[in-house]
């Protein structure tokens, strides 16, 4: 290779090098990158990285590396690489300042998302590289602790326009299915060399002869690893390479690596062996911290002849932070070493590390010094768990619980600490966990209260397992036993199992829904004043249990506490989802407007991942039905684009729900893939989603009769939330199938139930549904109510459906003039709202009495994407990037970015145009 090759000092690896070398003159130019490189261990992604860090001439460079031994520590991996940039810290909106102050231990505070934490290192990140281009590199990925992992994996997803690079070295297959974060970036996979620069390779490093066919054994079994190449010879004689008198060896190549350098390590003298057990157990890299534990271990050896030994020996590095050669040096160090010579070390790194500043470390290696069990150790444990899960590391609480359980040598304690280990488990998104360790608390002595819990911790993991009726049974006897030990938490759990039995839907067990909701009602009243769940069960389980006319007065009242509470309210995104299932099932658009807001506030501002994108579906339903249909599909567009970050399943509702209303003609296979998807899961209550989002297309396309047949088998099982909704779709489908007998029963529960809510949107369908049926001078009147009522809600899409139906009503009593004014009051609203199908209907009646009517042309603020229109908008409300980046989960410039694109596509050239812009598009 020439000199001027970039790939020059690699041999054969010019092509991923270029690859490399691409990466940052993008950054330079202002377009982040990301990029995992994969492969075994020992292909070469280390040095690859260092190839890296080695052409990065005027960039800022970071590092973290993952270790096997801190994968249990929360954040640890994220300290690493963002602690030297800290002195921008002070620049972050203070939200994010905070979260990432308590995640790094710095100060103390309510526990942080993982996910505001991955937007504050964005933040950061974005800051760092507005002075200079950075290139972050972390190597061992697959060692990261959990937390660390899935922020760096956010922040990999959300880079698009700020100088950085982020690359990630990752061993193949070392995370089983579902638990890489990082598996769907762009990837590098490093294979093996080609045979002629492995037997280059190999000649390079290999005094002497080499007989060809040790020489042709050697490169096969190699397949190509680099490190192999190079560390396989090292265990063969002068004798066995020359002559090939060696003994062949089968064990995997990963192994007979370590083994070769365990065979190095074996040679050295045992202040220098024991020096390099100490590094291998310390995962920090932290110098003075090794040299104080070393040297309690030294007995009276030279401390800096064992390092100068250890460096001499190609194995180790002592800079401004301890470096193993290679991540494989230090699991052949630490497997080499006995288990007394293991505890040894940890005990002497436990008295080493400071107890004020670093106490989840020194509780950890005390953990692993300890050889039988000791509660003075098990005790430490449970209370770093405590802190850790208060900085919101609660996958490193659930491990130092499960060690604190092991090492607690009294029955009682440690099945108390098993039950904490269990629930921490499962709310790190652990259930195999989780299991385990209820099995291990069902071991020792529980008193009741701790029975229930665990039963309904089994119900909790069924129903995350599969939402349908599994868990309802285990999460019944839960609350059975709970009550009259903690009517409060007996309380709680009959709400799960009311939620798991309205999943279940038709395919859950016969009846199960109202055995639940009368057990419900027998239980003591909870704790007073009555909290959100109590007021919310109380409604819900009346409501199963006697009816709904029975439960609406309850309800009212649940519904109205969540208006007045939900801003200050906490556990409003703890029972959300029963909330806006009894809204919705009272037609409460008030409620719903009022807790979809403060749900979606409140998990921007707490940086809620996991939840934001449950009340973004639902806010994006609740714009759905006001006639925002740009709106709603931002919402979409933003809840998908988190779920990709978080790995959670999709929500699809809120999609299909805008393509039905749009009359898109893809909505039945699509409500079809979800409602298979579901049913798989035995969500029975997407069944009766998907026949009412169908009879809502087949109403606005025109196609009664099979939006007849959808609405009918929607309303044969109650799905909260839904059955309301379908009964009213069934009573037009009806009226226009020539069902009038159908159409006349589902009115008749239509009454009933919107009588009992007395809601304007209630009221409204119902005026509507009676008009459909009715006949005489009475109609009219019915429309015009109809409209009244739905005027004063927030439902524009039923109010614009009152106006075309009552127009079609006017031009069948030959009242063209009267029609005309309804249809394109209809029509307008409609077309404006992007309701397709049910203003192509509407447009078609106006032809019918004589009126032209153009149809909606494509508009330039159409050509925005849904996230576009979405910063536009903010944009033009007055907010600033850095508040537009906070809301959104992106960075400052990378705002910038795309309202560029808006500016071009709108004809403007700065934000102060954008309002007008909009409006006038």
């Amino acid at each position: 290779m020439s000199d001027s090759d970039p790939g020059r000092r690699l041999r054969g690896r010019r092509d991923e090098c270029a690859v490399l070398d691409r990466l940052l003159a993008d950054a330079r130019s202002g377009r982040s990158q990301v990029l995992v490189l994969r492969g075994e261990a020992g292909i070469g992604k280390s040095a690859l990285v260092e190839h890296l860090v080695g052409g990065a001439a005027g960039c800022r460079i970071a590092r973290a590396a993952g270790v096997e031994s801190q994968m249990e520590l929360a954040f640890a991996g994220l300290h690493q690489l963002c602690a030297p940039m800290m002195e921008h810290a002070d620049r972050l909106p203070g939200a994010q300042r905070d979260a990432l102050a308590v995640a790094f231990g710095v100060s103390a505070g309510s526990t942080p998302d993982r996910f505001m934490v991955g937007l504050a290192v964005l933040s950061l990140l974005s800051e760092v590289a507005e002075h200079e281009p950075l290139l972050c590199v972390v190597d061992d990925a697959q060692w990261l602790d959990r937390v660390s992992a899935q922020a760096l994996a956010f922040v990999a997803r959300r880079l698009l326009a700020e100088r950085v690079t982020l690359v990630f070295a990752v061993r193949a297959q070392a995370l089983g299915p579902g638990e890489d974060p990082l598996v769907g970036l762009r990837e590098l996979v490093i294979g093996g060399l080609r045979d002629d620069d492995a037997r280059a390779l190999l000649d390079s490093v290999v005094p002497g002869r080499v007989d060809e066919r040790v020489r042709e054994r050697i490169v096969a079994e190699a397949r190509g690893n680099p490190l192999a190449l190079l560390e396989l010879p090292r265990g063969l004689t002068a004798v066995e390479l020359a002559g090939g008198f060696g003994r062949p060896d089968a064990r995997p190549l990963a192994s007979r690596i370590e083994q070769s350098f365990q065979r190095r390590v074996a040679s050295l003298p045992d202040a220098t062996r024991r020096l390099l057990l100490v590094a291998a157990a310390e995962p920090v890299g932290d110098v003075s911290l090794l040299r104080r534990a070393a040297r309690q271990l030294a007995d009276g050896a030279d401390v800096a002849k064992a390092e100068a030994e250890a460096e001499a020996a190609g194995l180790i590095e002592f800079g401004t932070r301890v470096r193993f050669r290679h991540p494989l040096v230090r699991s052949a160090v630490y497997r080499a070493a006995d288990p007394f010579e293991r505890r040894e070390v940890h005990r002497a790194l436990a008295e080493a590390t400071d107890p004020e500043s670093d106490a989840e470390r020194r509780a950890w290696h005390r953990a692993h010094a300890a050889a039988e069990p000791d509660e003075g150790v098990a005790g430490e444990l449970a209370r770093c768990a405590d802190q850790a899960q208060a900085r919101g590391g609660v996958a490193a609480a659930a491990a130092f619980l499960r060690r604190a359980t092991e090492l607690t040598p009294d029955p009682a304690r440690r099945a108390a600490r098993a039950v904490a280990a269990a629930r921490a488990a499962f709310e790190a998104g652990d259930p195999d966990a989780a299991m385990e360790l209820i099995a291990a608390a069902k071991m020792g002595p529980l008193d009741e209260l701790q029975h229930g819990l665990l039963a309904r911790l089994r119900g909790r993991i069924a129903f995350a397992r599969r939402r349908g009726g599994e868990a309802m049974p285990l999460l019944f006897d839960a609350a059975d036993r709970l009550a009259g030990v903690d009517d409060g938490q007996a309380r709680e759990a009959y709400l799960e199992a009311i939620g798991s039995a309205v999943a279940a839907g038709r395919l859950g067990e016969r009846g199960a829904l109202r055995k639940v909701a009368v057990a419900a009602r027998a239980v003591p009243p909870g704790p007073q004043p009555p909290r959100l769940v109590d007021t919310l069960l109380d409604g819900l389980a009346t409501s199963f249990a006697e009816g709904y006319v029975q439960g609406a007065p309850l309800l009212k009242h649940a519904l109205l506490a969540i208006r007045q509470q939900a801003g200050a309210n906490e556990d409003i995104m703890r029972w959300f989802w029963p909330a806006w299932l009894a809204a919705a099932d009272m037609w409460d658009d008030e409620t719903w407007l009022e807790l979809t807001t403060h749900a979606v506030r409140g998990a921007r501002e707490a940086g809620a991942l996991n939840f934001l994108p449950l009340a973004l579906t639902c806010r994006a339903v609740v714009h759905v039905y006001c006639g925002e249909f740009e709106e709603a599909a931002a919402l979409v567009e933003e809840s998908n684009a988190i779920l990709k970050v978080t790995g959670n399943s999709h929500l699809g509702y809120a999609r299909v729900l805008l393509q039905a209303w749009r009359g898109d003609a893809a909505t039945p296979a699509a409500v079809a893939a979800g409602a298979e998807w579901a049913s798989s899961w035995n969500e029975g209550r997407a069944i009766g989603g998907r026949h009412y989002l169908n009879a809502v297309l087949y109403n606005g396309t025109g196609q009664y009769q099979a939006a007849l047949s959808s609405a009918q088998q929607a309303c044969e099982y109650d799905d909260p939330g839904l059955f309301g909704f379908a009964l009213g779709e069934l009573v037009e489908a009806g009226t226009r199938a020539a069902a009038a007998n159908a159409a006349a029963a589902a009115l008749r529960q239509l009454e009933e139930r919107a009588n009992a809510s007395g809601t304007d949107w209630a009221l409204g369908v119902l005026a509507r549904s009676r008009a459909l049926l009715g006949d005489g001078p009475a109609t009219e009147r019915l429309y015009r109510e109809s409209i009244e009522h739905l005027a004063r809600s927030r439902v524009a899409v039923h109010l614009a459906r009152t106006h075309l139906v009552y127009g079609e009503w006017l031009r069948r009593e030959n009242r063209r003039r009267d029609a005309r004014e309804q249809l394109r009051t209809a029509y307008e609203m409609l077309n404006r709202f992007g309701a397709d199908a049910f203003a192509d209907r509407a447009r078609r009646e106006l032809l019918a009495t004589g009126e032209t009517v153009r149809r909606r042309t494509v508009e330039a603020r159409d050509a925005l994407t849904a996230q576009e229109a979405q910063i536009a908008r903010l944009a033009g409300e007055g907010r600033t990037n850095p508040e537009i980046g906070a809301e959104l989960f992106i960075s400052p410039r990378t705002v910038e970015w795309h309202l560029r694109k808006v500016y071009t596509k709108l004809g403007i050239d700065s934000r102060r145009k954008l309002r007008a812009a909009l409006v006038d598009h």
